[in-house]
């Protein structure tokens, strides 16, 4: 099976997962009451899939869906500012064919990149409990042996987190204390795993406060790309 067909096959897992009780009530309660500017919106409301090649070169580790982005879009990291952030990046930096993230219908198309999310359904306060993120995990394992990516790019800790947590229960590192997040790093993990970079994450209390700015998160795509063209 190639790795298109089995992506294909575990977003219909994904979408039909009902495995944390709280996320499936607050997803499905957002989705019915909605939000005033988007009451002509039919919202998706269930746990989002990832996005992107199948052959990517980078494989993007996010945190969660908004509420009222990627849990009414069904697409990661889309209809909300920290998307509106993410894929003007990813465009600059020849990831993305636009710089326009609004829906599943939009166009939007990644080249060498896939954008995955720890957590699959929007979590109150976008804060996951300890076991919905362990119930969660399987799917992003499942895209990482699918894709084979050759960099990983952790945007903020729950993510590096949840990453570094993987290679632990799989045995190929042994201590998580051996490494750092912050935004730029680049962690050396063993041959042959992918390499891991950090950034914090483009949300807006990172953006609009400025502890992460456009030139930053430039700067950590910059170096992917010149890793992978390396």
């Amino acid at each position: 099976m190639n790795p298109s067909e089995r992506l294909r096959i575990l977003e219909s897992e994904i979408v039909a997962c009902r495995k944390c009780p709280r996320l499936v009530k607050y997803r499905e309660e957002v989705a019915r009451v909605k939000r005033r500017a988007y009451l002509e919106w039919t919202y998706w409301g269930r746990p989002v899939p990832g996005f992107g090649d199948a052959h990517a070169g980078l494989l993007i580790l996010g945190l969660a869906p908004a509420a009222h982005g990627a849990n009414r879009t069904g697409r990661v990291f889309t209809g909300d500012r920290s998307g509106d952030f993410l894929y003007r990046a990813l465009h600059r930096a020849g990831f993305a064919n636009q710089p326009v993230s609004s829906g599943r219908e939009d166009g939007l198309r990644l080249r060498n990149a896939f954008i995955s999310a720890t957590i699959r359904c929007a979590p109150p306060a976008n804060k996951p409990l300890p076991q919905e993120i362990r119930n969660c995990l399987p799917y992003f394992e499942t895209e990482l042996d699918t894709i084979r990516p050759r960099a990983v790019l952790a945007l903020g800790k729950i993510a590096f987190d949840a990453y570094l947590r993987v290679l632990k229960q799989r045995g190929l590192i042994e201590r998580l204390s051996a490494y750092r997040f912050g935004h730029g790093a680049r962690c050396a993990l063993p041959a042959p795993l992918p390499q891991l970079f950090t950034a914090y994450h483009p949300s807006q209390q990172n953006t609009q406060t400025g502890r992460l700015t456009v030139a930053m998160f430039a700067s950590v795509l910059k170096e992917i790309r010149k890793f992978l063209e390396s």
